[in-house]
């Protein structure tokens, strides 16, 4: 069986990431999406990265357009829109599915270990997996979980 570590995605310039190298840190993975009524939420999960970082937290954000068309841009727009409005300097992944037949490899590992209430799919957009240190997924959010009701468990997890 896959383990969360012997995956990899590549970045949103475009470089292979080997999620290896988060080993020993709480991990949030966030399916996103620019056009969205939660695309806010990145001001949260930024809030949340800059409290939690220092002791072992990173956030990575996976653009999807699978909800409603709700990330046009390429990478570059991602990219910018993402820096300019939400000052987000969290590690972001090139634009990926979450459902269906090309459902990247993160997600389907994912949905496997964690499902929600749909099963193995991805509900909407900001759909959000916590995973501890030792690569296991611990928690499966809604996407209208803000980022704030998380913090209790990237706590514990981090305190773990």
């Amino acid at each position: 069986m896959t383990e969360f570590y012997e995956l990899s995605a590549d970045t949103l310039t475009g470089q292979q990431q080997s999620l290896a190298d988060y080993k020993g840190k709480v991990v949030l993975v966030v399916n996103t999406a620019s056009k969205c009524g939660l695309t806010p939420q990145y001001e949260g999960l930024q809030a949340l990265f800059n409290e939690y970082k220092d002791e072992g937290l990173v956030i990575l954000g996976f653009p999807c357009n699978q909800f409603g068309k709700q990330e046009p841009g390429n990478a570059d727009q991602i990219s910018e829109f993402c820096e300019i409005n939400y000052g987000v300097s969290f590690p972001m992944f090139g634009k990926i599915d979450v459902n269906g037949k090309d459902t990247h490899p993160v997600f389907e590992y994912l949905k496997d270990e964690l499902p929600g209430t749909l099963g193995k799919k991805i509900k909407w957009n900001f759909t959000k997996f916590l995973i501890g240190k030792d690569g296991k997924p611990i928690k499966r959010f809604a996407p209208t979980t803000k980022p704030a009701d998380i913090k209790k468990h990237i706590e514990a997890a981090l305190a773990a």
